[in-house]
């Protein structure tokens, strides 16, 4: 079967020739046909991801296309717009993809909205909401290495798409001949027609003036003297970070010269993904020159961001994405109170996998603090809960371990842009009292205890990874250990059991241990991966190590 499809590629006039090359290259090679043309790639909530290049089981113009013409089917079934927003990063054919998807909604006689020039995942979500669409498509393979993109497909709600929606167009799409299936019309004529039309600088402008509006301390910024470091890691943040940053006040920003222009090549980090201490090398060596007080980092997409601060010493520290989730949310509540602009009942939301440090700060200020699956689609869904019951306002802030978060309803899902305005607004707060970020993360844990949370990877890669990973899961439900590393397993939160959880149903385990200890495990919807996250709480930081280096030792086992 998959020799036929390879055939019949080989065989067609294809419109890009280095697909056409790469075909011929692996002629007689039966392990990399294979692997392009067994699997097609699959479409979920999250849309697509994988490796560019030619076949079913890769990004191309072709999937893209397949992929495009299942999402018209599912749009022509909807009332309302029948538009569709589009984004698109940095990005190897990202460009290409945005304006191909955009041929075939034409096409459709379906209204394409598409942005003139990359930007980021808030900035797509935000179109979505803004022109009423009935569907969003962003370009992005977030911070994967170099030689994958991506097709993330979101609902009118400006959230990633929902099951029950993409479950209909992967019909669609599995319905649709892939070389020929699709209908298609030029970019010029989608334009001249009047069904392709670009972005207007008015959704823009709102996107920024309704981050802007989210500041805690308006106007404190432009006496603090902030010097910042800032890398877009050559994705989309430059413009909309750099824009909101100058609007606020904060002018001494420090650009990584290698890390500033878009270049889907990446050439200074393999992984682009702010979490890696690689990716920030750069930026770090800047802010130690230059005596930055803090260096921002955006991955490509632009939805998350990572940190490192100025400790006393003169040193530099990488905070984890759980201890900036923590410090934005106790930095909002207290300058909220200040101010008098905090709601009655407020709702702060994150995943279940993110630290339960998050959880007694909210509690100290009197904030419910929900807990919500992996995936910020189910923080976006909380807040349309609230936008339902007409509660809106008191949503204050969502975040994920993974450096996402979001402080506010404008769009729905996580977003760099005001990640970077918040974490800016605190370190100069913090600056302004002669006190730092490293301080009030210091008092935050002699407060609450010595929280840390570590997140290991194991990877399966090629045909049978997934295979491997589900046989894993399995074994771990049927046999689930009495202890780990010593500590004997409280309680197992299986969230397969939705009636149990009160959440959709998720491939999650949560293990609780005697002594406060948690241990997650999770495959990852996006990667061939199996993740595992620690909570550990110690009266120090060597203690709380130490305990997840022997929880860490006694699970890979179990993993391999």
């Amino acid at each position: 079967m998959y020799l036929d499809d390879y055939k019949r590629w080989s065989a067609a006039e294809l419109e890009d020739p280095a697909l056409s090359r790469e075909l011929e290259e692996i002629s007689g090679n039966d392990e990399q046909i294979r692997d392009r043309f067994a699997v097609a790639l699959k479409f979920g909530t999250a849309g697509l991801r994988g490796v560019l290049g030619a076949g079913t089981n890769r990004m191309n113009i072709y999937v893209v296309r397949q992929a495009t013409q299942g999402l018209a089917n599912w749009v022509k079934t909807q009332s309302g717009s029948q538009l569709v927003a589009i984004s698109y990063d940095s990005r190897i054919n990202s460009d290409v993809f945005a304006r191909t998807a955009a041929c075939v909604l034409a096409a459709n006689g379906i209204h394409v909205r598409i942005y003139d020039a990359l930007m980021p995942v808030p900035a797509l979500s935000f179109a979505t909401r803004y022109y009423k669409a009935n569907a969003g498509i962003m370009i992005t393979a977030s911070h994967n290495p170099a030689k994958y993109n991506g097709y993330k497909a979101y609902g009118p709600d400006g959230c990633q798409m929902t099951d029950d929606a993409a479950a209909i167009v992967y019909a669609e799409i599995q319905k649709t001949d892939v070389l020929t299936g699709a209908k298609l019309i030029s970019f010029e004529e989608g334009l001249s027609s009047g069904l392709i039309q670009y972005v207007g600088e008015d959704c823009k402008e709102a996107l920024y003036d309704a981050i802007k509006a989210r500041s805690v301390r308006p106007g404190l910024c432009k006496t603090a003297g902030l010097k910042l470091v800032y890398s877009p890691l050559n994705g989309s943040g430059l413009v909309p970070v750099t824009r909101v940053l100058h609007d606020i006040g904060i002018d001494d920003i420090t650009i990584v010269p290698e890390q500033q222009y878009p270049d889907g090549n990446f050439p200074t980090c393999p992984y682009p993904n702010p979490e890696i201490f690689e990716a920030l090398r750069l930026g770090l060596e800047l802010a130690e020159k230059s005596g930055a007080d803090l260096m921002l980092a955006t991955d490509p997409d632009a939805d998350r961001v990572g940190i490192a601060i100025r400790c006393p010493d003169g040193s530099y520290e990488l905070v984890s994405g759980n201890e900036v989730g923590v410090l934005l949310l106790d930095y909002i509540c207290q300058a909220r109170i200040e101010k008098g602009t905090m709601p009655k009942n407020p709702v702060a939301v994150k995943s279940i996998v993110s630290t339960p440090l998050a959880d007694a700060v909210a509690k100290s200020y009197g904030v419910e603090m929900r807990s919500v699956l992996t995936g910020f689609k189910w923080i976006g869904d909380q807040i349309a809960q609230l936008e339902a019951a007409g509660q809106v306002d008191r949503f204050i802030f969502g975040f994920e371990e993974s450096y996402g978060y979001l402080a506010g309803p404008y769009v729905r899902d996580k977003d760099a842009i005001i990640g970077s305005m918040l974490i800016c607004e605190m370190a100069a707060y913090y600056r302004s009292i002669g006190s730092s970020i490293k301080e009030r993360l210091e008092a935050i844990y002699a407060k609450f205890g010595r929280y840390l949370n570590k997140v290991d990877s194991y990877e399966f890669p090629g045909l049978s990874g997934m295979e491997k990973m589900s046989g894993i899961m399995d074994s771990l439900r049927k046999n689930p250990p009495a202890e780990i590393g010593g500590y004997n397993v409280v309680s197992v939160t299986d969230y397969q059991d939705s009636e149990k959880t009160g959440l959709p149903k998720a491939n999650v385990l949560i293990y609780a241990l005697e002594g406060g200890a948690t241990v997650v495990v999770r495959p990852s919807g996006t990667e061939p991966k199996i993740k595992t996250y620690f909570t550990t709480l110690g009266k120090d930081l060597t203690q709380a190590e130490a305990q997840k280096e022997q929880l860490a030792g006694a699970l890979k086992p179990l993993l391999a």
